[in-house]
């Protein structure tokens, strides 16, 4: 639906730049400085000398938007037809009294493989560390905010919403409060689906290739998940190419996955997949380590950590193309059974374009961190 201009305060963006120790020699190779977008809400600059916090002026709370796969954050301070990007979107609820003015932070965290979870890798980087090591005390330190776990909060789709809940489980001395849209649960359901079109993207890729009438071998390392130099080609393959098709893309999704819930420095892409190459049958030794990750059997785990949080914030559409309103429901059974108090939501929607489920779960994060 299209949005009439604004007539209220749109408070500033700025972008900064930040070079991580983090990241430096990230297996991938991808940069250690990047752009960081933050948000700074109307208000803000009162209390200012010379543009630079004077330490006298207002602190706010802050929220920490974390993407999903494809993204970076930068993407979502851009220009949108008929739509609000996240700045626009948080002021306009600020100047409805929605909710109050924060500070909203944009962390750059694609890599070579699209994306990441928002977790530690040896085949992808150390994402978690990136986040809470290095961008939450350089934000407090550059920006007025209110610098304590209680009132900082992180929320996500997608992967995002994966990597809020998983912060929320496993980094409770920095997150207060944690929002979930669409997030990566029950990976049966969300992952196994894409594995036969995975691994006919990767047949293409296969050597030496099947003449006419010569019957496909098994593949050689069926039982141990390693990479026989189909995907090592297909990943090079990508890298040059102009534009991916859908199929292409998603298969690059799924490899992204396996370097961030199986990475293994010891075999030569990195990390191991968990099916057999040609005939994908799962390999159930790898695939376990993949449920390993699976925020539904994670709560019972960090039911002590969920509790600390001041705010749970869940929802899925219940029409989600990659099914995962089946794993919503799962971890809001189990969050319910170790007595973990949050809100779980369903709305009438797929997974796409449902940014204006923000419009609910920024008023109850600000809520639960306000000063």
């Amino acid at each position: 639906m299209a949005r009439k201009h604004s007539t209220h305060d749109p408070g500033t963006v700025v972008v900064v730049e930040h070079s991580s120790r983090v990241l430096r020699d990230n297996p991938l190779g991808d940069p250690a400085t990047r752009r960081l977008a933050v948000w700074l809400p109307p208000g803000y600059h009162e209390g200012t000398v010379r543009g630079k916090a004077s330490g006298r002026g207002r602190r706010f709370p802050v929220l920490v938007d974390l993407v999903g796969f494809t993204g970076s954050g930068l993407a979502h301070v851009n220009w949108r037809p008929f739509d609000e990007n996240v700045p626009e979107r948080a002021a306009r609820l600020v100047a409805e009294r929605r909710m109050g003015p924060c500070i909203i932070v944009f962390p750059d965290c694609f890599t070579s493989l699209g994306g990441n979870q928002y977790v530690n890798s040896k085949a992808v980087g150390r994402y978690a560390d990136y986040l809470t090591r290095e961008i939450v005390p350089f934000v407090d330190r550059e920006f007025r905010t209110l610098a304590a776990r209680e009132h900082r909060a992180c929320f996500g789709k997608s992967s995002g919403g994966y990597g809020a809940l998983i912060h929320g489980m496993r980094y409770g001395d920095t997150w207060g409060a944690i929002a979930c849209h669409s997030g990566d649960a029950y990976f049966e359901f969300c992952y196994l689906p894409d594995f036969p079109r995975l691994l006919n993207e990767l047949a293409r890729y296969r050597r030496p290739p099947l003449r006419a009438g010569q019957q496909r071998a098994r593949s050689p390392v069926p039982a141990d998940g390693r990479d026989d130099g189909r995907a090592r080609r297909f990943l090079e393959a990508m890298w040059r190419k102009d534009k991916m098709t859908e199929g292409e893309g998603h298969a690059l999704m799924e490899l992204a996955m396996a370097a961030t819930y199986d990475p293994d420095p010891a075999t030569p892409l990195g990390f191991r997949l968990p099916v057999d190459l040609d005939t994908g049958e799962l390999i159930p030794k790898r695939w376990a380590k993949w449920r390993e990750h699976d925020p539904i059997h994670l709560v019972a785990r960090h039911a002590r950590d969920l509790k600390r949080l001041a705010g749970v914030y869940l929802d899925c559409g219940w029409r989600d193309q990659y099914h995962l309103h089946f794993g919503a429901r799962i971890v809001s059974r189990e969050l319910t059974a170790h007595g973990i108090a949050h809100t779980y939501e369903e709305f009438d929607d797929t997974h796409s374009a449902i940014d204006y489920r923000m419009d609910v779960s920024l008023p109850f994060l600000y809520r639960c961190i306000k000063a």
